[in-house]
């Protein structure tokens, strides 16, 4: 692989060889969010060798992203990950590809993202209604591959954290609350893609007062944040990471 800074990649190189290294510099990867799993899946991506990759999300760094995401410092607080995201990317390969949109995927931008043009779509979405569309629409090309995060929060332990095709996930509720609007909906996923996930589901050890009436809410309430940890959301990432990487390398 031919970069401006040809040692960049020279020990991936050594394990993986010049021909799989060149066709991970070709391949087209886009990221839909950028948060405490999509973060790091972005750097592992580019650290590997990905040439092409896209960042969308529409949020800002705030405090609270700091314990568990890659680009949130106090810093960069109140700045839009996805640009954050991108400098620091480009610091580590500067010749790479590196797009950013600074929205979000959902019904009325869905057309925009033309993802049929891309190799690799990353679904690291919370938002459910978001989420169940990208899925719905990658697995319906032929020719894209996805990889789906299910939920990072509420977790502690690394060994738990395992990859499975979606229909054998179990013990994960964002799994299991999937599963169940699409039965809803009556659409379903037109073909497997592979998840990660862990069945570990802790309580909050200290509930947070609910943003409408400040009362300390139950731990299951929607609409309350549920903890997080840096250790979980990083192996998370990599995870996806490197299901992408292994697909390319077959």
């Amino acid at each position: 692989m031919t970069t401006g800074f040809p040692d960049i990649f020279q020990r991936a190189e050594l394990l993986l060889g010049q021909q799989r290294m060149e066709r991970i510099a070709t391949a087209r990867v886009i990221i839909f969010g950028v948060g405490g799993v999509g973060s790091w899946c972005a750097e592992t991506l580019i650290r590997s060798g990905i040439g092409h990759l896209t960042m969308v999300d529409g949020d800002e760094v705030v405090a609270s992203n700091i314990n568990r995401q890659l680009m949130a410092t106090t810093a960069t607080i109140g700045q839009p990950k996805v640009e954050v995201l991108r400098e620091r990317l480009q610091l580590i390969n500067p010749d790479a590809d590196i797009r950013t949109v600074y929205g979000r995927f959902n019904a009325d931008t869905a057309d925009s993202f033309r993802l049929s043009e891309y190799d690799y779509v990353i679904d690291a979405i919370d938002s459910l209604t978001d989420k169940a569309l990208l899925i719905n629409t990658v697995t319906r090309l032929p020719h894209t591959e996805l990889f789906s995060s299910m939920g990072a929060a509420r977790k502690f332990d690394p060994a738990k954290i395992r990859t499975a095709e979606f229909r054998k996930v179990e013990g994960d509720p964002l799994a299991r609350t999937l599963r169940h609007k699409f039965k809803q909906s009556g659409v379903f996923p037109a073909r497997k893609f592979l998840c990660v996930y862990s069945d570990e589901v802790l309580p909050n050890a200290y509930k947070s007062p609910d943003p409408a009436t400040g009362i300390p809410a139950n731990n299951t309430q929607r609409g309350v944040p549920n903890g997080t940890l840096a250790h979980i959301t990083v192996i998370f990432g990599n995870l996806l990471a490197s299901l992408v990487l292994k697909h390319i390398c077959a």
